[in-house]
């Protein structure tokens, strides 16, 4: 399940556009004009982006009144986190046995002049 999310999660930013507007939302709620004026967008666009990232689950919408506000979800981020996070600890673990291997050459080379 996670692995599908990862994947609907990179796709959907993987466009510049949409990796836009996740920046601009945040910072907070907006709706979809102040996104198109911001990003100097046509609103029809706008939507169909965030049409997208709605369906990724990246942002939510919330009616208020006639107007949309579109605000970013948490979860797929902490998904996205976790997920590049157990490629830090293998990259960690890999350095941390590089140095040992350094340091045993290291020492091995004193006891070889000694």
């Amino acid at each position: 399940m996670m692995g599908i999310n990862i994947t609907a999660t990179l796709q959907a930013l993987a466009e510049p556009n949409r990796q836009r507007i996740v920046e601009l939302l945040r910072d907070g709620p907006l709706t979809v004009g102040e996104i198109a004026e911001r990003l100097q967008l046509l609103q029809p666009q706008t939507s169909k982006h965030l049409r997208i990232l709605s369906q990724s689950g990246l942002v939510e919408a919330e009616a208020a009144a006639n107007r949309r506000i579109y605000k970013l979800r948490p979860q797929p981020f902490q998904d996205l986190e976790g997920w590049l996070n157990s490629f830090q600890r293998l990259w960690h673990d890999r350095f941390d046995r590089l140095d040992d291997y350094l340091q045993e050459l290291k020492d091995s080379e004193k006891n070889d002049k000694g």
